[in-house]
């Protein structure tokens, strides 16, 4: 595959997660507003799709033997960590600046990757991410919300982080794989193992045996119409774990960390373009020329074309594959 296809068919799975992970507040909404509260849903969506992933995971067992930290780092972080900081954070101070704080992440992995790894970083890449996060500012109007809880604050940027750790763990794991020459480890056995891990962590922190499961068997109302909640289940299991968990990982062996990360931002505009549709919650000026902002911002990264990395650091293929494995952790 050419570079130019191949980075074609990168931003092509990078989008597709992105709509995958926007569409789970959607789906999401409804069975909290019937009765489940959000970190149920949260156990709800971790768990069906770690049970899903079953048959994967064992055919990657031997990952359990070969890469134990590196399954314990993406299971804590990129799932648990994410998703239990976010809501904590939400409970606290609203969505949107949450959201906002959390999406910092793109910029975050992009200055440790200039300042830590002491790679460089194109102009346009950065400039990407100026403008994807000033306009998801816009997206979930910041300024509507600016009575700032200090915790909660705290527990959004914990959430970011998590999203930028499991980067330093992985390249750390890539850089032992080179060194050994040993395959890098499958980026979907990984998820697997991830899901896993995240849903056990999330059994104890969410306590689901508390849970109204009588509502799952219920209808839940979608701007007025009733929409069966086993159904929303299956949309968040499926489609906005499973599916937006493997397109976003992959996507990710096609562009750069950076590149991807800005260009899953455009989960924001996804989420609040299909909350407009499906649930009536209409857009405001500012969040149409935000949305534009974001998608400006993710085009310009994806059309730079990374520096080669220079430096001991950056050196060998199997560090900048394992970065990629894990580019995508949305909520």
């Amino acid at each position: 595959m050419h570079a130019s296809q191949g980075r074609s068919a990168g931003l092509g799975l990078a989008l597709a997660s992105a709509f995958a992970f926007g569409g789970s507040g959607v789906a999401a909404k409804p069975l909290i507003e019937a009765g489940l509260d959000p970190l149920h849903v949260v156990w709800l969506r971790v768990a069906g799709a770690a049970l899903l992933m079953l048959p994967v995971a064992w055919r990657h067992r031997a990952l359990v033997r070969d890469r134990p930290v590196l399954l314990l780092g993406f299971g804590l972080l990129a799932v648990a960590g994410v998703q239990a900081c976010y809501f904590a954070a939400i409970s606290r101070i609203p969505v949107g600046v949450a959201l906002l704080v959390e999406y910092l992440a793109p910029a975050l992995v992009l200055g440790w990757v200039r300042f830590v790894q002491r790679r460089p970083v194109t102009r346009a890449a950065a400039l990407g991410v100026v403008l994807a996060v000033g306009g998801l500012a816009c997206v979930v109007e910041v300024w509507a919300g600016l009575g700032f809880d200090a915790v909660g604050l705290l527990l959004a940027l914990g959430a970011a982080c998590c999203q930028v750790g499991y980067f330093v763990l992985s390249d750390q794991g890539g850089g032992e794989a080179s060194r050994g020459g040993a395959e890098p480890p499958h980026p979907v056995g990984v998820i697997a193992y991830g899901l896993l891990i995240g849903a056990l962590v999330l059994t104890v922190i969410a306590r689901p045996w508390g849970m109204d499961w009588s509502v799952l068997g219920g209808s839940t109302v979608m701007d007025g119409a009733e929409v069966p909640a086993w159904l929303l289940l299956v949309w968040i299991v499926l489609l906005a774990t499973v599916i937006a968990y493997v397109t976003g990982v992959i996507s990710v062996r096609l562009l750069s960390p950076a590149v991807a990360g800005v260009v899953a931002c455009l989960e924001a505009v996804i989420a609040t373009v299909l909350a407009w549709v499906l649930l009536g919650e209409h857009l405001a000026a500012p969040q149409l020329i935000g949305g534009a902002l974001v998608l400006a911002g993710a085009l310009i990264a994806q059309s730079a074309t990374p520096r080669p990395p220079s430096g001991p650091v950056a050196s060998g293929t199997g560090a900048r594959d394992a970065v990629a494995e894990r580019a995508d952790t949305r909520r």
